[in-house]
């Protein structure tokens, strides 16, 4: 019998597709820094930024310092709107997500959260509207792991005294995530209400998983 409701973010509860994107190329241009110069130094800071050894700040500070034109105000305005494109996301919920999430708080589910994010993610996350929702929230810059470690699912199971088969887990399909919860003998399923086909969103229909086309389907697939 399923006990925990475990989500994704990105893609999953939010998107950053209906929102203006503040990703790499426009942080370049906003830096005044060819893309590609930029993109080269950015790219592969990614897995640091994600397990919390480098900040937000730390990493734009280094390319601007790297390009000769670091000043507290170019940073400021770049570190100010990748933060606000952040908050914008949650601006743009689909419609049945707070809905959805109340109706397994009030049937007695646990809700837990595993997200793989950077430093500006992570304090966007603990003060938006969905946080309070969350009984467990295991975020890859505060645990030092990101998925698909076993490891962070392990984690946020332990805390919520829950096996691997009590636990349904919801999700866009990034980052291996879905075959490691099946792996570890959770039920997985793919969340597919923001995907569209044709953009750039880098996760894809899964065959190999059953899809939720919209956030009721959690409350439908538990009968509730």
């Amino acid at each position: 019998m399923t006990r925990a409701v475990i989500f994704d973010m990105f893609e999953t509860l939010i998107t950053h597709y209906q929102s203006p994107l503040y990703f790499g190329a426009q942080m370049a241009k906003d830096a005044g820094i060819p893309e590609d110069r930029f993109q080269s130094l950015w790219r592969p800071t990614e897995h640091n930024r994600c397990v919390g050894k480098v900040t937000l700040e730390e990493v734009l500070e280094m390319i601007l310092r790297e390009n000769q034109c670091y000043s507290e105000t170019v940073l400021k305005n770049l570190v100010e709107k990748r933060v606000q494109a952040k908050k914008e996301c949650f601006q743009h919920l689909h419609p049945e997500v707070i809905p959805m999430l109340s109706k397994l708080k009030e049937k007695g589910f646990f809700v837990g959260l595993i997200s793989n994010c950077f430093s500006e993610e992570a304090d966007v996350i603990r003060k938006s509207e969905l946080f309070p929702y969350f009984d467990a929230v295991y975020l890859s810059y505060e645990q030092g792991i990101q998925k698909p470690d076993e490891e962070i699912f392990e984690r946020c199971m332990e805390y919520l005294s829950v096996k691997a088969e009590a636990c349904l887990y919801v999700g866009d399909g990034g980052s291996f995530e879905l075959e490691t919860a099946k792996k570890l003998g959770m039920t997985a399923v793919q969340a597919v209400w923001y995907l569209k086909e044709g953009t750039t969103q880098p996760s894809k229909r899964k065959q190999d998983f059953f899809q939720f086309e919209t956030p009721f389907d959690v409350l439908k697939y538990l009968e509730i």
